[in-house]
Formats: structure tokens, C-alpha cells, sequence
């Protein structure tokens, strides 16, 4: 009785907790291509990766992808790929929207590469150090909320690359 009702419990959260990661993590590759878009002029690549398998090869989800073509970007042509270690080496700045894929991130992450990886809103100026909300449930606004959210980030990590160059804005 109560053993298997505590056991189906645990495995429909245990489910849960997969899907809610899937869904977050598929988001995460769509807003990384705004962020690629305002990166301009060479100063930095940045590139939307999967911490899974799930969402491998899928092309952004429609709502983000109208969201992102009404602030003058095109990411239909992005497909998910999955983190590889070659990228902790290759790439000079590594951003999770959320604390979950933060912590997988730094987990599978040589040593010596975990001050690349931090949260996207640790640039943001109005919204430090948060999490991006997951937009999935609150339609075309709940897109653009994260938009205005990552839009704000991208300019202060715009600037922090800026100063790192010695180019300030």
C-alpha cells in the first residue's frame, strides 16, 4: 500500500524533474542564439549547447524562435549539440540560464575551467545573479520576459568582454 504509493511518488517525481530538465534545457540553446546575435565584430563566439541527448539536433521551439525573429534575429537554422569536454578548453565564457544546469556544468568541468562557467543573469545589471524562469508555460510573454532578461545580460557581459580587452564602450 503506502511502500508502493511512496515508491510511484518518487518515480513520477523523478520523471517530472527529467521532463522539467529537457524542456529547460532545450529553452537554454534558444536564448543562447539571441545572445550570439548581439555578440557582433568578432569579440567573442558563443555557442548554444545541450548537457543532454535529449534535444539534440531539434531545432529551436517556435515560440522562441518568433520571439527572437521580432527582435531582428533568425534562429531556425540552429540545431542542439551536446557539451563536449574539448569545450571547456575551446570557449572562454560558459553560461547557464538556471542553478540545475550550473551545477551539471561545473560537475563535468575540469577544475581549472570552472571560473568560465557562471549564470548569464551574473551579468545582468537588473536582474543579478538570478535564474532565467523557465518560459514554457507563460506563452509568447513569458518569451519576451526572458528576452528583456538575457538582452540585459548580453549587454553587461558585452561590457565585461570589452574591459577585458581594454575596448571600453
Amino acid at each position: 500500500g503506502q511502500f508502493v504509493q511512496t515508491r510511484r511518488r518518487k518515480e513520477h517525481s523523478r520523471h517530472a524533474a527529467a521532463h522539467d530538465f529537457r524542456r529547460r534545457s532545450h529553452i537554454e540553446r534558444h536564448h543562447a542564439a539571441l545572445a550570439r546575435h548581439r555578440l557582433e565584430h568578432g569579440i567573442a563566439r558563443v555557442r548554444a549547447i545541450e548537457k543532454r541527448e535529449d534535444h539534440i539536433g531539434e531545432p529551436p521551439d517556435t515560440r522562441a524562435q518568433s520571439a527572437i525573429r521580432r527582435r531582428g534575429a533568425d534562429i531556425s537554422g540552429l540545431r542542439g549539440r551536446q557539451v563536449a569536454d574539448a569545450d571547456f578548453e575551446k570557449f572562454d565564457y560558459i553560461l547557464a540560464m538556471d542553478e540545475g544546469n550550473l551545477s551539471i556544468l561545473r560537475r563535468n568541468a575540469p577544475a581549472h575551467a570552472h571560473e568560465k562557467i557562471r549564470l548569464l543573469l551574473s551579468y545582468s545589471r537588473k536582474y543579478p545573479n538570478q535564474e532565467v524562469p523557465d518560459p514554457y508555460y507563460g506563452g509568447l510573454r513569458g518569451f519576451d520576459e526572458n528576452l528583456d532578461m538575457i538582452e540585459d545580460a548580453v549587454a553587461g557581459l558585452i561590457g565585461d568582454i570589452q574591459a577585458s580587452l581594454g575596448n571600453h564602450p
